[in-house]
């Protein structure tokens, strides 16, 4: 069990590129080759930084999904929470679904969607952290973009401003 003193890391990740078929529903759109050996590419560099996850929360569509499959290598113990309101979720409605995460997690993955993803990311780290990783960030959160904060505390109380940003990586396969 976690301890509210323990660090928690959070990490936000947008997904993979995805296919741009017309007439197919946004929803259901699905991961090109490269948005699959992006995903791969991600799970690698989670391992490489050593970094697990406990629990992923994942948005429903069918990339956040597949993009879930994809570091699935990294994160095979982790239990995976789906929930359709990571699809179109602002930064607050994100933020809801990350104060909901099993208290017993102590590192959470998101896997979502622009503008929430980065909006979140922006607001929980507010400048702090890696002046490096916010640079990187700030020059745009491409798919495939992950941004790994710190934060002391329990989920429940995790509010903008309380994290820290420690790496902003885009990783490619």
């Amino acid at each position: 069990m976690t301890r509210a003193s323990e660090d928690r890391i959070l990490v936000l990740l947008r997904h993979a590129k995805a296919e741009q078929v017309s007439g197919k529903p946004d929803h259901e759109r699905e991961l090109t080759a490269r948005g699959r050996r992006d995903a791969e590419a991600a799970g690698r560099w989670l391992t490489e930084h050593g970094i697990g996850c406990d629990l992923v929360l994942c948005s429903t569509s069918a990339r956040t999904l597949q993009t879930s499959q994809g570091i699935a290598g990294n994160c095979a113990e982790a239990e995976v929470w789906e929930d359709r309101r990571i699809y179109a979720g602002g930064a607050d409605q994100l933020l809801e679904v990350v104060r909901e995460a099993d208290p017993a997690a102590s590192i959470v993955l998101m896997i979502g969607h622009a503008p929430g993803i980065p909006a979140l990311a922006s607001l929980l780290a507010d400048g702090e952290g890696s002046v490096q990783a916010h640079r990187l960030m700030a020059e745009g959160f491409p798919t495939c973009g992950l941004a790994v904060l710190r934060y002391s505390g329990h989920w429940s109380d995790l509010g903008y401003d309380d994290a820290r940003l420690d790496f902003f990586a885009v990783p490619r396969g």
